[in-house]
């Protein structure tokens, strides 16, 4: 089990990261960042605004509990808790009509939809089988080490360029509406 933790922690600190890196890259990304939580509606003005800074610490404190092993399980627990509160936002705004960019990572205009309350489901369940290895603890070889890691840090990929890869798979509509 050790090793599943290992790859649970690596893929859910690396998606963080790259989180805070999407948010925190200029003052325009973080506004951006927090006009998507105000578009969604599903908080007042000020509020979302505190919110956004509440999920981009939550997020960086997230990253550095997951770092180590000592702390895993507090990381993984505060990432099910941020996870959970996001996905639970994103089927408020579907469900109240609004759906404003992902700006999870940064730049996206991809509008909040099903998928991303999928992909925080996914990554939410990572968080708890992360919890529930780091618990279980376990003998650790040196390779078993790396391949874990390394799983986990190309697990990062996908759910970064999440967007990209719907939009990818998503059935085409013909230019102009012609069949």
């Amino acid at each position: 089990m050790v090793y599943v933790e290992i790859a649970c922690r690596v893929l859910l600190a690396g998606v963080f990261a790259a989180a805070l890196a999407g948010k925190l890259r200029g003052r325009s990304a973080y506004q951006e960042f927090a006009a998507s939580i105000v578009a969604l509606g599903v908080l007042p003005r000020t509020p979302a605004k505190a919110a956004a800074a509440a999920i981009t610490a939550g997020e960086a404190v997230a990253v550095v509990l997951l770092a180590w092993p000592a702390t895993a399980a507090l990381g993984f627990g505060l990432s099910a808790v941020l996870l959970g509160a996001f996905a639970a936002g994103i089927v408020s705004a579907l469900r109240r009509g609004r759906r404003a960019p992902c700006r999870c990572f940064g730049a996206s205009t991809t509008p909040l939809g099903r998928a991303h309350v999928y992909r925080n489901l996914v990554l939410l369940a990572g968080s708890g089988l992360g919890l529930v290895a780091a618990f279980a603890g376990g003998p650790a070889e040196v390779a078993g080490v790396a391949v874990a890691a390394v799983a986990g840090a190309v697990a990062v990929v996908p759910v970064v360029r999440f967007d990209d890869l719907v939009s990818l798979f998503a059935p085409s509509t013909p230019a102009g509406g012609d069949s």
